[in-house]
């Protein structure tokens, strides 16, 4: 007599749920779409920011916003949004501040030039408040700071350096309590409700040298609407090319 056995499930048929599938697919296709590898992440709030997220997009699974985000570069944008680390502020880190002053700048003014990766730098509160510190210790003139986020619309804010002008008395006291020698107010100006970080003169006549040189001749330079060349000691060899609009044309 032969007795029947019951076929064994594979071992790994039990260990994800359909919807775990799902998320790894996701997560795949997003990596091979974008670059962006969010598959180590810690798996338990990278699925609430999933559900989420879908909830928002008004998408009834996770294998249609598969297919929404992987044909839609805003959605994708949306998601990095709610996926990423945003929080953030000037001398956030008092003690860290501190150190950096007394153990990493004495060693930072022995290199002819220093450069400075700030990864996740989110709205740029924190790379602004690097860049005062360097500048107040003497280093910024011969430094560079790299800052990156994953956040498009994030570092759209940092480019800008424009902040509420509500929150500059709580980051004035932490620059105070982070060893700051001057006022937080030296460092920006005030437009509308806002505070707004910028280069110095200095600076300018730097970034406006590195743009000149790097331009063939009848090369252009197109800056931001807040920006212009009118103070520059360069700006007569330029054209400007439309007016009204800071488009300009390299003459000499």
């Amino acid at each position: 007599m032969i007795k029947g056995h019951a076929t064994a499930a594979p071992a790994d048929a039990t260990e994800f749920s359909l919807e775990d599938i799902e998320i790894q697919l996701l997560l795949e296709g997003i990596r091979l779409t974008y670059g962006y590898d969010f598959r180590e992440y810690a798996m338990r709030p990278l699925r609430r920011n999933i559900i989420a997220a879908i909830q928002a997009e008004g998408i009834p699974t996770i294998s249609a916003y598969q297919d929404r985000i992987l044909h839609d570069a805003t959605c994708m944008q949306r998601f990095i949004g709610m996926v990423g680390v945003s929080v953030t502020s000037m001398f956030r880190e008092v003690e860290l501040t501190h150190a950096l002053r007394d153990e990493v700048i004495p060693v930072l003014r022995t290199y002819p030039s220093v450069r400075i990766w700030m990864v996740g730098c989110a709205t740029g509160e924190e790379v602004y408040s690097l860049a005062i510190l360097l500048e107040e210790e003497g280093v910024l003139r011969h430094a560079r700071i790299y800052a990156t986020d994953l956040n498009e619309d994030t570092l759209a804010v940092a480019r800008m350096g424009a902040y509420p002008l509500d929150r500059m008395r709580s980051y004035e006291e932490a620059y105070r309590r982070a060893g700051g020698r001057l006022a937080l107010s030296d460092y920006y100006t005030v437009s509308g409700r806002s505070a707004r970080f910028y280069f110095r003169p200095t600076l300018q006549e730097r970034a406006h040298r590195l743009f000149y040189d790097s331009l063939v001749r009848s090369g252009y330079l197109a800056l931001g609407k807040g920006e212009s060349l009118v103070f520059s000691p360069g700006s007569s060899r330029y054209q400007q090319v439309r007016n009204g609009v800071s488009l300009f044309r390299k003459v000499r």
